[in-house]
């Protein structure tokens, strides 16, 4: 897919200057990075684009409903993001793999429950959360796919700070946008067929 395609390169093309040489891990490509917790790489920011996209995307759904194609997607997004969370909670609980803030060795693997490095929960959600937006917009609206500078950011922003390896970053959008891609695929979007059926008028369209 186009867009799994253009997110994938575009991560590795922002983590590349990372791993130039040699490193570990299952990928072959991790290894620790100078430690940079300063400016744009300031985790306050990297919390707040995470919460600011989660509070966007949930509560946009809510206002929006899904009575039109902006508000559709604004549900595909938060069906994405919920298949997502659970899948890299479970990861993260299966595999254990300890942080470079916690290790220097990225094959430390099975560590117990306190290592949850692999793979990186934040990437993926803000993976999940722009991916159905660019697949239903991109190809009409080329300017949409800079979204796809989020996540990037976002990955490369977790590797400085030492909060994940690099494959942990790259695992976690491909998971982000693989369920993006599902939610977008489907006929209608899930969980707000869980919801009482007000629900599907949005505020917004309530109020007009």
């Amino acid at each position: 897919m186009r867009v799994l395609r253009s997110m994938v390169v575009l991560s590795i093309a922002c983590l590349v200057p990372g791993y130039v040489r040699a490193g570990g891990g299952f990928l072959g490509i991790d290894h620790r990075v100078a430690y940079d917790n300063s400016g744009v790489w300031n985790r306050n920011i990297q919390s707040g684009l995470l919460y600011g996209s989660i509070a966007g995307v949930g509560l946009g759904a809510l206002a929006f409903g899904d009575q039109d194609k902006f508000g559709d997607t604004l549900w595909r997004s938060v069906d994405a993001m919920v298949f997502t969370g659970v899948t890299t909670e479970a990861m993260k609980y299966t595999f254990q793999r300890e942080r470079p803030s916690q290790t220097s060795d990225p094959n430390r693997f099975f560590q117990g429950s306190h290592a949850q490095s692999f793979p990186s929960g934040e990437v993926a959600a803000i993976s999940a959360a722009v991916t159905p937006f660019l697949a239903e917009y991109g190809s009409d609206h080329p300017v949409v796919y800079a979204l796809a500078l989020l996540p990037a950011y976002d990955a490369v922003a977790r590797v400085k700070t030492r909060g994940h390896w690099q494959s942990d970053v790259l695992v976690g959008a491909g998971v982000g946008v693989g369920f993006g891609i599902y939610a977008s695929k489907r006929n209608s979007p899930l969980i707000i067929s869980w919801l009482p059926g007000g629900f599907k008028i949005g505020f917004v369209h309530h109020f007009k």
